[in-house]
């Protein structure tokens, strides 16, 4: 075994035998959310059986996957790799993604994100350190955290670098998500020059787009730049999610159904992203009052073979609303119970989110589904200063604050309705959007006064 360098210079224990090229083209599609990501990677493990980081990568990969069975693919990884690192003297920082993987194996992603991001203090120049903490920390919901991390690494690098236009990416997404909009609109603008592949940067664009309430600017930055995510994995279906909520905003429905239809569930996979995506849009679509015909069985179909998951409080969120959708009232029960046993446990990080917020908004989209909206309210908003910690964005996390505000409505809490309008809207940098508009005119209608309907955006 010899130590060698990758493209971004980082040391690597490997035989001479081994694909360095494929190894590079690994870490470069996972940068750009690529669609080639797993060949690639297995061309390096076979290359070189004695290389242990790509199978790290492989145990870390299948862990942001969020599915159950892919858990006993990650253990098995860690089993593999510590073995090689037995038999030879590896560097630390191969040492520390081994440990990043035994950290999130036991339960704890936090400790895998934190020792991660140590590396990157360190070798700043480290761009699978540095995506590999991006990620975890999303699906954490740590937004500060994911800032402070790509901060680390931008003084250091320079547009020479392989890995610029995707820091710039990455940076533009905590900027969004950290409430500095004009600033990451500018940033993603800017990385998307240097990485034209760069899908996640791109779509930090669109987020800014989403919450500052520009459909207008958000359709052409997305219409005009469609081959940029015509690559990617299963994220593609991510970017046409994000235009549909465009034209849901400008009320044009016939071209979100057109998405949902031809793009969103094009393929319809159990992923539990592409499933959040399209629970999450059918949901906003019947809370403007609109049918969504039987759009609802598959992905509640797909949900009922997931009620055990249990690796996401996100996941098993957007289960439980296909469900309801669906109508699979046995199955939302055993999904509920699933949680209350893990909720119990509180064995790890995991469970503990399960268990607050996760418990408490699975319990409120419940009665929603049963028209109890008095029980709904009180489940939804008693988690709402919580909701962060279950991970995704403001725009994914969106779908259960619109659904705790008609909760509100629909159960008689119109202050409480009216509160989190506005810190809906202060949060959306003071901008008010359809829902918004709708709400606090059926607000002032509750209660007997007028609302200006100028304010609700034209279609």
């Amino acid at each position: 075994m010899t130590t060698r360098d990758d493209i971004f210079g980082c040391p690597v224990t490997m035989t001479a035998a081994g694909d360095m090229n494929a190894w590079n083209k690994t870490q470069l599609a996972f940068l750009a959310h690529a669609a080639v990501t797993p060949d690639h990677l297995g061309t390096t493990i076979a290359s070189d059986p004695g290389f242990a980081l790509p199978l790290i990568c492989k145990g870390l990969f299948s862990l942001l996957l969020g599915r159950r069975e892919l858990t006993d693919v990650a253990v098995e990884a860690e089993r593999q790799a510590r073995l090689l690192h037995n038999q030879t003297s590896v560097t630390r920082r191969e040492m520390e993604f081994l440990e990043a993987l035994a950290d999130w194996n036991r339960g704890s992603p936090k400790s895998a994100g934190d020792r991660l991001d140590r590396l990157v203090l360190e070798h700043p120049q480290d761009a699978l350190a540095m995506k590999l903490v991006q990620a975890i920390r999303f699906v954490l919901g740590d937004a500060i955290g994911m800032r402070s991390s790509i901060e680390s690494v931008i003084p250091h690098l320079t547009s020479q670098d392989k890995a610029y236009g995707y820091a710039l990416g990455c940076h533009a997404f905590t900027l969004e998500e950290t409430g500095e909009y004009a600033l990451a609109e500018r940033i993603g603008r800017e990385g998307v020059v240097h990485s034209p592949d760069d899908a996640w940067g791109l779509h930090a664009v669109a987020h800014v787009y989403d919450m500052t309430n520009d459909t207008k600017a958000g359709l052409d930055w997305l219409t005009n730049r469609t081959e940029a995510w015509a690559h990617c994995n299963n994220f593609r279906y991510h970017v046409w999610w994000h235009m549909a909520l465009m034209h849901l905003n400008r009320g044009e429905v016939d071209a979100v159904f057109a998405l949902y239809d031809q793009q969103i569930r094009k393929d319809q996979t159990d992923d539990y992203r592409d499933i959040s995506n399209a629970a999450s849009l059918l949901s906003r679509l019947e809370l403007d009052g609109l049918n969504v015909g039987n759009r609802w069985d598959e992905l509640a179909n797909l949900s009922e073979g997931r009620t055990q998951d249990g690796c996401l409080a996100f996941a098993d969120l957007h289960y439980i609303l296909s469900l309801i959708g669906g109508d699979r009232k046995l199955a939302v029960t055993n999904l509920l119970t699933r949680m209350r046993k893990d909720a119990a446990a509180e064995a790890n990080e995991i469970d503990r989110i399960m268990k607050h917020p996760g418990l408490s908004v699975a319990q409120g989209l419940e009665a929603f589904g049963e028209g109890n909206y008095t029980r709904a309210f009180q489940h939804m908003a008693g988690a709402r200063d919580a909701m962060q910690t279950i991970g995704g964005s403001h725009a994914q996390r969106d779908v259960f604050e619109r659904l705790t505000i008609e909760a509100a409505l629909r159960g008689g809490y119109l202050d409480a309705a009216e509160r989190f309008l506005q810190a809906r809207t202060d949060k959306r940098a003071g901008k008010l959007d359809r829902f918004a508009a709708l709400r606090f005119d059926e607000l002032a209608r509750c209660r007997g006064e007028q609302f200006d309907a100028q304010m609700i955006p034209a279609e």
